[in-house]
């Protein structure tokens, strides 16, 4: 849902509107559109990732971000906050603050049946014009299923699906590996959301 203004905003005005704003909302060239509340089931599912993540890359070149901290796209001047993103190295901000950053290598997406389409598509589409960027990972809440999208060294994105309880899911752009038993820990598929 877009909220339909007479003039398109501006980026700037945007991060002026969003200091202020009591909810989170993207940045879609010149177009405001307000996120949607979280359920406890994604909040369970980007929670055990970077939770489990965190500690083990705690000694390498990496920082891990939740769903707080933005990212901007400035070839499709996009503002938006994905679920969690890894930066190697130093993050790279926009202006003189430490909210929005520029280069993750990894992000990761937790589906809803309102946005995954857009998470698949158009997002994904925007993503890759970022030039750290390596690896996408698209949770699916309902069910046990992750698409894992790997860009190959011919600039390629190779897609790995997993879709058993059993599965383990490993990272290309980072070493890490995550059993579905702890990704999916706590979260209750009967439970009716959206």
């Amino acid at each position: 849902m877009q909220i339909q203004t007479s003039k398109k905003i501006t980026p700037e005005e945007y991060l002026v509107l969003e200091e202020k704003a009591e909810y989170k909302s993207e940045y879609r060239d010149g177009q405001i559109v307000p996120m949607a509340g979280g359920t406890t089931n994604h909040n369970e599912i980007a929670g055990n990732f970077y939770s489990n993540l965190k500690p083990a890359i705690k000694k390498c070149n990496y920082r891990v971000f939740m769903g707080d901290v933005r990212l901007w796209i400035p070839r499709y001047r996009q503002y938006t906050y994905p679920d969690v993103m890894v930066i190697q190295g130093l993050p790279v901000y926009t202006g003189t603050n430490t909210t929005t950053i520029m280069n993750p290598l990894l992000i990761v997406e937790v589906l809803s049946k309102s946005t995954k389409n857009y998470d698949q598509g158009d997002k994904f589409l925007f993503y890759r014009s970022i030039p750290e960027f390596q690896e996408y990972l698209l949770i699916d809440r309902y069910q046990y299923h992750v698409m894992q999208y790997v860009k190959t060294a011919e600039g390629k994105w190779l897609l790995t699906e997993y879709e058993s309880e059993n599965s383990k899911l490993t990272l290309q752009s980072v070493e890490f590996e995550i059993a579905f038993s702890d990704l999916y820990e706590n979260v209750n598929f009967a439970e009716s959301e959206e």
